[in-house]
This record gives structure tokens, C-alpha cells and sequence, in this order.
């Protein structure tokens, strides 16, 4: 039996919110690299509830870029945070050693602004896709 829809869409995005929490917190622990990823994955997990909310599945993408091309196809208003894609940066280097030439995630990733901006790409994906799920702005 396939999940309602809506109720799928809210289980995903309470899920990217959290994420988002973790991430702020990761900030301010001077974690960038985990912050970084953890950034990646609430957007990703908020752009798929949208698309779960509109019955769009399987979806099987990990890409930010990918996810707002689905998601701006559907809904014009999505192309509004097309810079949201720089996250997609974030996805594998940020977990794993060979992703990086000579280095390691956990000492590469050492600057608190670039985790702030990501934060703020991940915010706007987050608030984007609760006001189409939820109908909520804020």
C-alpha cells in the first residue's frame, strides 16, 4: 500500500528540520564538515518531501541540483533557490577521505563561514518546501 502523501511529505521534512538543528549545532561546535554534510542532507530530504507531497516517486537522487529541476518543473517558485545546488558540494568530500586529495574531511573543512552560508542555502530550501507542505511561512 503506498503512503499517503502529505503524511510522507511531513514525516521528511521533520526529518530535514531536524537535521538542520543538528547542523547549527555542529556549527557552533567548530564541526564544520559534519554541519557541511548535514546541510546537504536537510535540503535533500526537504526537496524530496516536496515531491513526495506531489506524488513524485521513487526518488532515487541525492543531488540538490537534480531534486530542484524535479521540483522548479512542478512549481516555478522553486527556481527561486536554484543557488541551493552549491550544497551538492557537500555530499561525498565532507564524509569521506578519498574524496579529498591529501587530506581528511574533519581538518579540511575549517571555515565557519563557508558552514554559514550553507546553513542559509538549507534554510531556504527548508522554508520553501514547509510553506508548500504546510502552508506555513516562517
Amino acid at each position: 500500500m503506498k503512503p499517503d502523501p502529505k503524511r510522507e511529505a511531513i514525516r521528511w521534512l521533520t526529518q530535514a528540520e531536524e537535521e538542520l538543528k543538528d547542523a547549527e549545532l555542529l556549527i557552533k561546535a567548530k564541526r564544520f564538515y559534519l554541519a557541511l554534510y548535514l546541510c546537504q542532507q536537510s535540503a535533500e530530504k526537504a526537496l524530496k518531501a516536496y515531491l513526495y507531497l506531489m506524488e513524485e516517486e521513487p526518488i532515487f537522487a541525492h543531488s540538490i541540483s537534480v531534486l530542484l529541476k524535479v521540483a522548479s518543473a512542478i512549481d516555478k517558485e522553486f527556481r527561486t533557490i536554484a543557488t541551493a545546488k552549491k550544497l551538492d558540494a557537500y555530499y561525498i568530500p565532507t564524509r569521506y577521505p578519498n574524496g579529498l586529495p591529501g587530506d581528511i574531511p574533519a581538518h579540511y573543512y575549517d571555515d565557519e563561514e563557508e558552514a554559514e552560508r550553507a546553513l542559509e542555502l538549507s534554510q531556504k530550501v527548508l522554508q520553501l518546501v514547509k510553506k508548500k507542505v504546510t502552508g506555513e511561512t516562517s
